[in-house]
């Protein structure tokens, strides 16, 4: 099983940014460590807006100094791309088939002007593994944010 680490990306990023910070993540889990076992990992930007990261635990697991030089890497590119990553407020929806990026307070507003509904597919991005992953869009009514629903 591999374990999974997503991180919303604050702003869209333009083609060059994009492609500087794959070849950034790339490099980093290529030398990713964990007790100086190298770590069989991966990175992604999906759809331009999520970084994903994963670690095949079979192989060797992530331990607390691998994640925080994993943490170290997401906070020196959000200095570098001059955007949010650690930011757990965002969040990644699903609109009119783009994936959309707001804050959590934008919801209720959104919901308001009908630009999204309680079938909006919503990222889980505190998901912890690939079978997470695998069903990781959820409708906004299963989510923490069907509270905006009724308010």
């Amino acid at each position: 099983m591999n374990k999974i680490w997503a991180y919303i990306i604050g702003r869209e990023l333009t083609e060059s940014e994009l492609d500087q910070l794959s070849k950034d993540g790339k490099h980093f889990v290529k030398q990713w460590t964990a007790h100086e076992q190298p770590l069989e990992a991966d990175f992604t930007v999906f759809e331009k807006r999520i970084v994903l990261v994963s670690v095949n635990e079979q192989v060797h697991n992530a331990s607390g100094c691998s994640i925080d030089k994993l943490l170290r890497f997401i906070k020196e590119s959000e200095q570098k791309y001059n955007t949010e990553l650690l930011n757990r407020m965002l969040v990644a929806l699903r609109n009119e088939d783009k994936l959309m990026v707001v804050s959590s307070a934008k919801i209720k507003e959104l919901i308001e002007q009908k630009k999204i509904n309680e079938n909006t597919l919503v990222f889980n991005t505190s998901l912890s593994n690939d079978t997470e992953l695998a069903s990781w869009e959820q409708p906004l009514q299963q989510t923490w944010l069907k509270k905006h629903l009724n308010s």
